[in-house]
């Protein structure tokens, strides 16, 4: 995140309770995984009759601007993951370079449809190396009818030697045929909006991508020639494949 990610896995990305974390530090981290854990438990009947199907693929890819939830990351960014589906459970691995150093996120969800409304629940770790930015830790939930999908997350920042901080995002996202537009935004200790449209196309064994995103003076980095904040407008490009293991 470095505050937080757009152009990675748009899926809900479980989180790791980083070794020698303080006690007090560690059972914040668990109240935020246990809602999680709870939330999978009332989803698992929903899906326990339906027939198991498992997957295993690989990805990898690159972005002009890795920006992820109207926050940027990285100029000219690659990355690869790994993905496991067993029925309506699902994990995977996400790597990416953010520069001073690398992105790996963990993550795991269930999910299911009632009566046409599909829903998830899962949980995210992002974790960094090399210093570029702390642990945050996630419980996911989504929604989605027909072209339209919502998502909930919240979480905790360990934010090094500050105080812990709480933090959610929400997002509504609507998709046809390739086309998608979202806008979302934070709460709690964390703030800022933003939106975005694009459109993804495959040719030639390759998945591209082209998006517009206009993020508020919260989240853009920019400033005018006072010095305050302001808005920020970009395009990014993508271009990504996936590779069926299993």
């Amino acid at each position: 995140m470095s505050l937080m990610r757009t152009q990675g896995h748009v899926a809900v990305r479980v989180l790791s309770v980083v070794a020698g974390a303080i006690t007090g530090r560690r059972g914040k981290q668990l109240g935020t995984l246990g809602i999680a854990a709870v939330a999978l438990a009332l989803l698992a009947p929903v899906t326990a009759e339906a027939q198991v199907e498992t997957s295993v693929s690989a990805n990898a890819g690159w972005v002009s601007q890795y920006y992820f939830r109207g926050l940027l990351q990285k100029t000219s960014s690659a990355s690869a993951g790994l993905d496991a589906s067993a029925g309506a459970l699902s994990v995977g691995t996400w790597i990416a370079d953010v520069g001073l150093g690398s992105e790996v996120d963990l993550f795991g969800s269930v999910g299911g449809d009632v009566g046409g409304v599909s829903l998830s629940a899962g949980g995210t770790a992002y974790l960094y190396t090399n210093e570029f930015d702390d642990t945050y830790l996630e419980a996911n939930l989504g929604a989605g009818y027909g072209p339209v999908s919502v998502e909930f997350s919240f979480g905790q920042y360990e934010n090094f030697d500050g105080p812990t901080q709480d933090y959610w995002f929400a997002a509504v996202t609507a998709e046809h045929e390739g086309f998608y537009g979202t806008v979302g935004g934070f709460g709690a200790d964390f703030a800022g909006t933003y939106g975005e449209v694009g459109y993804g196309f495959s040719a030639s064994d390759l998945d591209f991508s082209i998006a517009g995103i206009l993020n508020d003076s919260d989240l853009s980095g920019h400033h005018d020639s006072l010095g305050d904040p302001r808005f920020g407008l970009t395009m990014v490009f993508g271009i990504s494949k996936t590779f069926n293991i299993k």
